[in-house]
């Protein structure tokens, strides 16, 4: 069936001429300026590496130009960290633009051309505690991203191809039972009841506004396509075409990270299921796993959080040592570049790609109860030095 879905779109495709053919233009005439530049793919995309790409297609006509506009319009800066500056255009992308991508791969993950991710793990009875004291764990989330095979990727999908994984997703989410089932809710119908209830709910997602999602593509036709799937209990969330194809999550308030990876596991796996009696598969790449529209997105794409609350460790000048030593990232409660409330951080493991998901989802639980030790000695003035990772 994958195969049928990509012919038909390859010989449909608009938009991907190549003027190269024409004999107008070379290499050098097309190489975008990146003296100013700073993210992974302006470090990493050499004049040679562009020559040697520059005039390659995938099966699905994706250019390498495609997969780095967006790090050309967005240079970044050194105040504000590094971002990524490219995407996956389709699943053909790494092995296409193999070299440049197996660079920027490294960059980010560490993870080098001759590793290899390992399989899927998602057996919960595996994980070493993950029960937290609810005092300190306020909610515990599980999210990861996957790829309809056979079609683009957010940022060169058509219409059509969006609508295609819609259907095909909300298609196999409408086969969930007990306490999987749920609702779909399209947010090119959806009322204004519905709406305030996602809103109140904190599921809403709205139309995206940061660099990487619209000058990427994945902000195009907006909201054709895309939709938000919760169960009954509200504990288990599917968005449709948002950055990538498909963001799975689990979540629940308290302390019971097991309970959550548990959802977790049973939700994917039962979604890919219902998908693959339908004869749509998921994206995935024999060395680097599952495949998203980030390259920050590989492997597992599992980012395993929770609300914690750290009143007195927040005030230790080696928090974020601390944190970088245990592999774990935080960020404030309400996402990206927010600021902690109440002294509660939203902590999560920092890798995606070389480790299973449950041993991404153990380093967040030992990392928690570090770091729930460490509160608890500071506050009875007690020292810290030992639990501090060497």
């Amino acid at each position: 069936m994958g195969s049928a879905i990509q012919d038909f779109f390859v010989k449909n495709r608009v938009g991907h001429s190549k003027p190269w053919e024409t004999g107008k233009f070379s290499a050098a005439d097309n190489f975008p300026d990146l003296s100013k530049h700073n993210n992974v793919m302006s470090s990493q995309l050499t004049k040679e590496l562009y020559e040697k790409y520059w005039d390659k297609v995938t099966p699905n006509g994706v250019t390498l130009d495609k997969c780095i506009q967006t790090g050309v319009d967005n240079p970044g800066n050194k105040f504000y960290g590094k971002k990524t500056g490219c995407v996956f255009g389709d699943e053909h992308s790494y092995e296409t633009y193999k070299e440049f991508f197996d660079r920027v791969i490294e960059e980010i993950h560490h993870f080098k051309p001759t590793d290899q991710h390992p399989p899927t793990d998602l057996d919960h009875e595996k994980l070493n505690g993950g029960v937290f004291e609810d005092k300190y764990v306020k909610s515990c989330r599980i999210r990861c991203g996957r790829s309809v095979r056979g079609v683009c990727l957010p940022p060169a999908m058509s219409r059509a191809e969006r609508r295609l994984v819609e259907r095909v997703v909300s298609d196999a989410l409408g086969g969930l039972k007990e306490d999987l089932s749920g609702k779909y809710f399209p947010l090119t119908t959806m009322n204004d009841k519905d709406m305030e209830q996602l809103i109140e709910d904190h599921f809403l997602f709205e139309q995206p506004t940061g660099a990487l999602l619209t000058t990427s593509g994945c902000a195009r036709d907006w909201p054709d396509g895309r939709g938000i799937w919760h169960n009954n209990q509200k504990n288990f969330l599917v968005w449709i075409n948002e950055e990538d194809h498909i963001r799975i999550i689990s979540m629940q308030k308290g302390g019971d990270m097991r309970s959550v990876f548990s959802r977790f596991g049973r939700g994917l796996l039962e979604v890919e299921r219902l998908m693959k009696d339908k004869g749509y598969g998921l994206m995935r790449n024999d060395r680097l796993g599952y495949i998203c529209t980030c390259p920050t997105n590989l492997g597992t794409v599992v980012r395993a959080s929770v609300h914690l609350r750290l009143a007195n460790l927040e005030k230790d000048k080696r928090f974020d040592e601390f944190l970088a030593k245990l592999r774990l990232g935080k960020r404030g409660t309400g996402g990206e570049s927010s600021l902690a409330e109440d002294s509660t951080y939203d902590i999560s493991n920092l890798a995606r790609l070389g480790k299973s998901e449950r041993d991404l989802v153990q380093v967040l639980v030992d990392g928690v109860n570090i770091l729930i030790e460490a509160d608890k000695r500071l506050e009875a003035g007690k020292p810290i030095d030992d639990l501090i990772p060497k």
